[in-house]
């Protein structure tokens, strides 16, 4: 089957991944467009599970304001080189991250982040207000787990949809850049201020 660069450019969009990979991909898929995107993948989480414990101690600080300057976000992305720190899409990567830390206020990059008597607390307020709100003890367990969930959602950056694009997580965003650059990334940390908030 001859696969079009049209075809090839389409996915090579989509997915960020190489054009060679893109046709590999097209090729494999007999040309379906969205099984050659859940193929590409696929093989970009396993390669970014792979990479997960390589050092990455290059990378860049993005400086972000928002609303003439009432909120600001300064956050550090880390990969493993130089070379791939200067590139246009990792610079890229690192400026949409604080992008979704400004218009989503994330407390914690990952739920591992969060400290224990912050979890208990949640769960502590889950279980009352399941009570309260007279739900039957045989599902109240289910129904904290189901509001822990959400509370990670909203506060955690990794498991927060991304703001261009709600069909994925920042997770899924950042094994995408994992596969594109062939480096571990990692996003290290972040600040988020808004003018006249209480200092802790």
């Amino acid at each position: 089957m001859t696969i079009s660069i049209d075809l090839i450019k389409e996915l090579r969009d989509r997915t960020g991944a190489g054009i060679l990979a893109c046709r590999e991909a097209l090729e494999e898929t007999n040309g379906d467009l969205e099984k050659a995107v859940a193929l590409l993948r696929e093989r970009g989480l396993a390669a970014a599970a792979k990479r997960a414990d390589r050092e990455t101690h290059d990378g860049v600080l993005d400086l972000y304001n928002h609303g003439d300057g009432r909120v600001g976000v300064i956050v550090e992305v880390n990969c493993e080189t130089d070379f791939v720190a200067r590139t246009e899409e990792f610079r890229h990567f690192a400026h949409e991250m604080a992008l979704q830390i400004a218009a989503t206020s994330p407390h914690w990059i990952r739920v591992e982040d969060i400290p224990e008597a912050v979890i208990e607390e949640e769960r502590q307020n889950a279980r009352i207000w399941a009570r309260e709100s007279g739900k039957p003890e045989n599902v109240i367990e289910r129904i904290v787990e189901g509001r822990l969930g959400k509370f990670y959602d909203d506060n955690c950056l990794l498991r927060q949809p991304y703001i261009r694009d709600d069909a994925k997580t920042v997770d899924e965003l950042l094994k995408e850049m994992i596969a594109a650059t062939g480096e571990n990334v990692a996003i290290r940390r972040f600040v988020r201020w808004t003018v006249g908030e209480e200092l802790e």
